[in-house]
């Protein structure tokens, strides 16, 4: 048997639909746990796009289509 995981641990991505409620109720929805998710966000993407020893334009392609993605949506906010 392998060890078991605790639900709190585990990744959204492998998370059972019928544990997503119980899952979600262990989240830390205040303030502080919304901007430290926010910063683990930013310093994953940091460092698999941005931050590499052979780098690309794949993490500044994204930056630069979110951008034009949002100014796009506020010059037709009518849409």
């Amino acid at each position: 048997l392998p060890a078991a995981v605790l639900l709190k641990d585990t990744k959204l991505m492998d998370v059972k639909l019928g544990q997503l409620g119980s899952w979600l109720a262990m989240r830390d929805f205040t303030p502080g746990g919304i901007l430290g998710a926010i910063r683990r966000g930013h310093e994953r993407y940091y460092n698999k796009y941005i931050n590499v020893r052979k780098g690309g334009l794949g993490g500044l392609s994204m930056v630069l289509a979110g951008y034009i993605i949002l100014s796009y949506m506020w010059s037709y906010s009518h849409i």
